[in-house]
């Protein structure tokens, strides 16, 4: 029931932001291209956040919860790696997140006129599954954080809602101030959304994109994993895995 409801919440969202977008029809469009409407390009947006959130913020939530209901310390001292826990962590929450996707793709083309005739499939599927294991790193190194310091995943949730409206989900990266727009070039989900509008929208140009995202996640998530190793080990020492 609690799924099903989250689901209609997102949908309700999709709704919105395409009478948004009627409020400004007929305005020019070039800065949002290749996508051709301000909803076109917001749904995107809205799709891939439901990613992010789910890989990044959603498993410092995860692991805050095991916390206060007494099972961290059941699930670490499992036989499991570090590796193995992470991907175990963000594996659940990506699958579920790509499900709402679709069903938001779904109502925004069969239901709203988004037109994907154009979309390259291929590169939306490699472009999605490239920006969740990116964006996992940042979930895996704050559950550490979260284990060691019993709380920090309400940053981890800000830090995720700047990456994205510095990264162009809900308006292009152009439109920012000078010094925000250079950083909100070079942050991860810029190029998730950007690879995502092209493979969907234009059916090409999202090669690029997905390369940097493949290279951000080859450097971040060893890195995290690392970390997180070291905060589960941390806490076995100190014997503070029961506390929270």
């Amino acid at each position: 029931m609690v799924l099903v409801l989250d689901l209609f919440v997102g949908i309700v969202d999709v709704s919105v932001y395409y009478f948004i977008s009627k409020t400004f029809e007929g305005a020019p469009t070039a800065s949002l291209a290749p996508a051709t409407s301000y909803f076109a390009f917001a749904l995107v947006g809205i799709a891939l956040t439901t990613v992010i959130n789910a890989t990044s913020a959603g498993v410092a939530n995860r692991i805050r919860e095991e916390q206060l209901t007494g099972t961290l310390e059941a699930l670490v001292t499992q036989p499991v790696s570090a590796l193995e826990m992470a991907v175990g962590m963000c594996g659940l929450p990506f699958l579920f997140a790509s499900i709402r996707v679709c069903i938001y793709l779904l109502v925004g083309g069969g239901l709203l006129g988004v037109d994907f005739s154009d979309a390259n499939w291929v590169g939306f599927a490699l472009v999605l599954t490239f920006t969740a294991v990116t964006m996992s790193a940042v979930g895996i190194t704050t559950a550490g954080a979260v284990m060691v310091l019993k709380r920090g995943q309400t940053i981890a949730a800000l830090i995720i809602f700047g990456m994205g409206l510095l990264g162009g989900a809900f308006f292009p990266v152009s439109v920012l101030p000078d010094w925000l727009e250079t950083l909100g070039r070079v942050v991860p989900p810029r190029f998730a959304f950007d690879g995502l509008r092209q493979a969907l929208y234009a059916g090409d140009d999202w090669q690029v994109d997905a390369l940097v995202l493949f290279g951000y996640s080859l450097v971040l998530v060893p890195l995290a994993v690392w970390l997180f190793d070291r905060a589960i080990r941390y806490c076995r020492r100190s014997g503070s895995l029961a506390q929270y």
